[in-house]
């Protein structure tokens, strides 16, 4: 069901994916590497308070989430990390913490690390375990 959205997603913006099977994992590096992708080139989402707002937080699977950076960069009083308690019903037809980095998708403000841009490609949960989706970086902001 989570990568039906995303097709529909993409077809309507006419941009070209590439889903990727892997076995079943749950940290960012295990998944860069049972899916062999360079973990600058895998980007994971981290949902984050910012101001009590519910928000993304999507970064390479190797860094960790700069809250001083975050914070400085929104202008906000406070930005901490969200619990699963707290997000896991905002993407009923997702894992809880597969939810792919498109926040529009959920109404959802997100914030991309400049870091991701560097390489022609990205790859991200689509809403399983086991599923990623490859896509161009620069399609994502057509």
């Amino acid at each position: 069901m989570p990568l039906k959205k995303l097709r529909e997603f993409f077809d309507a913006h006419h941009i070209k994916f590439k889903t990727i099977s892997h076995t079943q994992t749950f940290t960012a590096q295990e998944i860069a590497a049972s899916a062999h992708i360079p973990g600058m080139e895998l980007a994971k989402t981290v949902m984050v308070k910012i101001d009590g707002t519910m928000t993304m937080a999507v970064l390479p699977a190797s860094y960790r989430v700069d809250f001083k950076a975050l914070k400085s960069a929104t202008g906000a009083g406070k930005v901490e990390l969200a619990t699963e308690k707290e997000f896991k019903d905002m993407f009923p037809e997702c894992e809880i913490g597969a939810m792919p980095p498109f926040g529009n998708l959920y109404g959802l403000e997100v914030y991309v690390a400049e870091s991701l841009a560097k390489d022609g490609e990205i790859a991200f949960k689509a809403g399983t375990h086991t599923d990623l989706v490859k896509i161009s970086y620069k399609a994502r902001h057509t």
